[in-house]
Parts: structure tokens; C-alpha cells; sequence
């Protein structure tokens, strides 16, 4: 076994294309830039690692122009480092190398440098998911739209067998949303299908509260940001007068160290924390989330967020350390036309890895 190695990474971009317009309360979404980095080293020939990094527009801190050349700036660096072939190890030192504005860049290293000395054959360590194939629980994901194309996703997701679905609001009439609601209430009760929604910090400070009482009587799971991040007084006093437990979402992004993260959780003190590893910086970053939220008894769940296969599966298997029990927000998968192939099958509710499909690259 090499003791250390080096590497050369290269960026390859993609752009994704939706399958529908995805609805956000950002706005329609019909498309996806994304980068895979490619990772190589002599020390392990033949071998190749990839991981994703995947920022948001108009979300993540690294959604800008020159990130390709940040990028490579990065990717200079880390050219020049010798790596301990040791997973926690390794995690540290790219903690340390990759500056805290590019989280997408730290998580794509991570994941290629794990996929790396672990074969090149999108494994990152030891993990249920992969090894032995357990399935981890999902929620399926309505977008927004109008009523009727709400609807029918519904249905569909009923049809599919999911019994936890997450829909997006915020952004249509909020009766039209209520009777979305509604409708599937009507047809079963919060013991057959959970229902959790996702604001994306679309509702206005002096409204929130008052649809957060008219969202309980649909007997909701939980409701992601609902209001813009940054107001943490207002989120705190949501939080506390509540009829519906709240996950912060956005509200992470950009919070960095332990000191920051601590006080963003015993000053808001939510009742869920969302975890996105490409906004929130990666495997090391989002486990110390997790460690913290447990620690204040907070409870939490992993999300992807738009990644192609090759983040999902990275995040999947993060995930699936955790041996979750909530359903997780990992169904994007299905999203686009031209994601890579790959092992990652949805049935009924639930994310499985199949040796018998294979990678596309």
C-alpha cells in the first residue's frame, strides 16, 4: 500500500437538461451546469476518481463567474500536496487546502480522492449502501407548477409506492398550494404518507407565522425555510411559537468553523437542520453539522442538491454511514435527460445500489 501520493485533477464540465421545468420559488429551472473532477495518480495506475461539484445559482457562496479559474488555482495547489493514503487524513487536508468559498470544489475533491485509493470504482469507504446494497429511505420531490401538474405528481409518487413526498411552495397562489395540500389528505392520513414542504424562504416575515398555522391542519411533517436566511431573530421566534417543526435549510450556507455553527444552532434552535454537502462544504464539514445537531438534540437529514449520479451516489453513501431512519432527500436523480448511467435505482421510496448496472464512464 503507497504510503503517500500525489495527483492531477482536471475539471469537465456538463450541462445538465431537465427533464420538465422545475418549478423553485428561485424560479424555472430547464437546465444544469455541472463539473466532474477527474482525479489521477501514479501511485495507483489505471485507477480514476470523479467527484462532483455542482453550486446553485443564486444560492451557492461559490455560484460565480471565474470558477473555473478558481478551480484551477485550487487544482495547483493540491498538484504540489503529497496525500497519506488515509480517509480522515485526507479529509483534513483538503479542509485545510480548499478555501471555505468554494464547498461544491471541497466536496468534488473529497469524493474523487476517496473514489481514488478505494479503486476508482465510485466507492468512497466502507459504507451499507454500496457494499452491501442496503436501501436507503427517500422522499419523493413535487416541484412547483400549476395545480394540476402539482397533482399529477402527486399521483405519480403515489403511484410509485413513496410514502414521504416533499413538495416545493412558495411560489404559486398560497390557497392553490393549500388545496394541493389538501388533496392528498383527503385521500390519506399522516400515518399512511408524510408530508414535508419546502418554502426556500419564500414567505414574508410578517405572514410567516400566520401560514404556518394554516399549513398544521394538513398535519405536516415539516416545512424547510420558511422564511429568507439571514433573519435570525424572526427564525427564532418562529422556531419557538411554531405548529410545525422547521428545518433550516439555506440558513447553513456560508456559516463556517465550529464556533459559528454552534451559535447559529443555540441561538435559532430549530427542531431539523437540512444537510447539503455540496452547499455546506463537503463530507467533513456536513458530518461536523450532524455532530453538533445531535448534541442539542436537533434532528437532521441529507439532501442532494441537482447533482448528477456521480454526487448523488457520493452523497448516498455518506448517508447511508448514518444508517438514516428518516426518509432523505436523495430522488434527483431521475431529474435529467442526460445524467450518467449508473447502478442508482429508485423502488418505491427507497435509493438502492445495483451491481448489475453499470457506470457510464
Amino acid at each position: 500500500m503507497n504510503e503517500t501520493f500525489s495527483i492531477k485533477g482536471e475539471i469537465i464540465p456538463r450541462i445538465l437538461q431537465f427533464k420538465f421545468d422545475a418549478g423553485t420559488s428561485r424560479g424555472i429551472l430547464k437546465k444544469k451546469k455541472t463539473f466532474i473532477i477527474k482525479v489521477t495518480s501514479s501511485a495507483f495506475p489505471g485507477w480514476v476518481g470523479y467527484g462532483e461539484a455542482g453550486p446553485l445559482v443564486g444560492l451557492s457562496v461559490d455560484d460565480r463567474e471565474d470558477f473555473n479559474e478558481q478551480v484551477n488555482l485550487v487544482l495547483e495547489r493540491i498538484h504540489k500536496m503529497e496525500f497519506p493514503n488515509h480517509t480522515e487524513k485526507i479529509l483534513q487536508l483538503l479542509n485545510d487546502a480548499v478555501p471555505s468559498s468554494m464547498p461544491s470544489l471541497q466536496f468534488a475533491l473529497e469524493t474523487a480522492l476517496l473514489d481514488l485509493i478505494n479503486g476508482g470504482k465510485r466507492r468512497m469507504y466502507p459504507n451499507g449502501f454500496y457494499d452491501n446494497h442496503q436501501a436507503i429511505p427517500i422522499n419523493g420531490l413535487i416541484w412547483m407548477g400549476n395545480k394540476d401538474f402539482m397533482l399529477h405528481q402527486v399521483r405519480t409518487k403515489i403511484d410509485e409506492g413513496y410514502t414521504c413526498i416533499k413538495i416545493k411552495i412558495g411560489a404559486l397562489d398560497f390557497e392553490q398550494e393549500c388545496s394541493v395540500l389538501k388533496f392528498i389528505r383527503n385521500q390519506f392520513s399522516d400515518s399512511d404518507m408524510t408530508i414535508r414542504v419546502d418554502a426556500n424562504g419564500a414567505f414574508g416575515l410578517k405572514e410567516a407565522l400566520s401560514k404556518l398555522f394554516v399549513l398544521s391542519k394538513f398535519q405536516i411533517h415539516s416545512i424547510e425555510q420558511p422564511i429568507p436566511k439571514g433573519n435570525v431573530e424572526m427564525m427564532t421566534e418562529l422556531c419557538r411559537k411554531t405548529p410545525i417543526p422547521i428545518a433550516l435549510d439555506e440558513e447553513l450556507i456560508g456559516i463556517n468553523g465550529h464556533e459559528m455553527s454552534s451559535r447559529l444552532l443555540d441561538d435559532i434552535q430549530p427542531q431539523y437542520i437540512i444537510l447539503k454537502p455540496t452547499l455546506l462544504g463537503g463530507i467533513k464539514k456536513s458530518s461536523a453539522w450532524i455532530k453538533l445537531a445531535e448534541e442539542r438534540n436537533i434532528g437532521w437529514w441529507i439532501t442532494s442538491a441537482l447533482e448528477s449520479n456521480i454526487g448523488l451516489n457520493a452523497i448516498a453513501q455518506f448517508a447511508s454511514t448514518y444508517m438514516p431512519k428518516l426518509p432523505q432527500g436523495l430522488g434527483t436523480g431521475q431529474l435529467y435527460h442526460n445524467n450518467f448511467r449508473s447502478p442508482l435505482k429508485i423502488e418505491k421510496g427507497w435509493l438502492r445500489y445495483d451491481p448489475d448496472l453499470a457506470w457510464e464512464i
